[in-house]
């Protein structure tokens, strides 16, 4: 079948994995660029510590999505796929979780924001500055956007959620062509 297309000068259907596998890691540079071109850079939204971990999940969860369309395994190899999505979608989920937790807390109990992400990084072990960002923020505790009623790391959930399940749906099935 290959070599009929091959010979008849048209490219063989791109299968419905690597259709997903492309348009997750298009969601996820989307909202990368949503978030640094637009928000931070149009808007003057400057990024919580937070935000940040946010958008560095969101980078990897694109990062696997992207490995995954090139790559395009047969057989074992997209479900390794499948888990390293699920991962990345669920690390980036429970970041996202975490903040809208900080954003919901009572002004009074929102917990001290320490020193600038850029100093932490700078003086402590990144492990110790992961802990500190992931137990306490008062900088991520302020909401300054929203659309529909959520705030940013709520619309992050629902993708991280929306992409991860997506891409390990996508990626456990069998490899199929679209139609």
């Amino acid at each position: 079948m290959m070599s009929h297309f091959i010979r008849g000068g048209r490219q063989p259907p791109m299968s419905t994995r690597r259709a997903v596998n492309i348009l997750g890691a298009a969601c996820c540079a989307a909202m990368l660029a949503y978030a640094i071109l637009y928000a931070q850079g149009r808007l003057g939204l400057e990024p919580c510590p937070l935000c940040i971990f946010q958008r560095v999940g969101v980078f990897v969860l694109g990062i696997v999505f992207l490995l995954a369309a090139w790559h395009h395994p047969r057989r074992w190899g997209r479900h390794v796929y499948a888990l390293l999505i699920g991962i990345a979608a669920a690390g980036t989920a429970g970041v996202a979780a975490r903040h809208l937790y900080v954003q919901s807390l009572p002004p009074g109990t929102v917990p001290s924001c320490g020193a600038p992400l850029e100093v932490m990084l700078e003086f402590s072990p990144l492990f110790e500055v992961i802990r500190r960002v992931l137990t306490a923020s008062g900088e991520c505790g302020t909401v300054n956007w929203t659309f529909l009623g959520l705030s940013m790391p709520g619309w992050v959930l629902i993708a991280a959620l929306v992409l991860g399940f997506a891409g390990v749906a996508g990626n456990v099935r069998g490899a199929r062509p679209a139609t």
